[in-house]
């Protein structure tokens, strides 16, 4: 039988403004502002007290997979704010040093499998990169900004025509945290 409506709820904690204006959510926390735009999505999105309802009137699957999915963008805009979002990643090589700098908006990977050019990688949004010894850190308050730059980082080092069991040089993500970390 078909549900007459999907709804799911997120918490607004203390120190954080959300602002909604049909359905563009403005989150505000003490990291800094995040704005998304869900008029894609066949929802409604209201603001009770210190909650924020999501919901949909007779959905379809889809419809009502949606409502999920935008609750829980809004609450990673929640964390955002208030945290922040760190991704690690892993320099390995066998042979030759890579180096890692930062130079603007790219990133410069140096000496990949002793290649004589730089691959290089974009970083999305306002986005923190800090080259490590071993280590890159990727910090910012916008989880997709972040996830991207590090997977735009681990594309960059991806070795085409060998045998991935052998060569494992490159730069992979280890850990995943919220909050901002050193």
């Amino acid at each position: 039988m078909k549900s007459v409506e999907e709804t799911k709820t997120v918490q607004i904690p203390d120190g954080v403004e959300v602002q909604i204006e049909g359905r563009k959510v403005t989150v505000k926390g003490e990291k800094g502002t995040l704005t998304r735009d869900f008029s894609h999505a066949p929802v409604t999105i209201e603001k009770e007290g210190n909650t924020i309802i999501v919901k949909t009137r007779w959905p379809r699957k889809k419809e009502a997979a949606v409502v999920g999915t935008i609750a829980s963008h809004i609450r990673n805009m929640i964390i955002g704010v208030t945290k922040g979002f760190t991704y690690k990643l892993k320099i390995v090589f066998s042979h030759f040093p890579i180096t890692v700098k930062v130079q603007g908006k790219t990133i410069l990977i140096e000496n990949f499998t002793g290649e004589r050019g730089a691959r290089k990688a974009k970083i999305v949004g306002d986005v923190k990169v800090i080259p490590k010894s071993e280590d890159v850190i990727v910090q910012g308050i916008n989880i997709e900004h972040v996830s991207q730059t590090a997977a735009n980082i681990e594309q960059a080092t991806k070795i085409k025509n060998k045998d991935p069991r052998v060569f494992l040089d490159g730069i992979y993500v280890y850990e995943k945290t919220e909050g901002f970390q050193e």
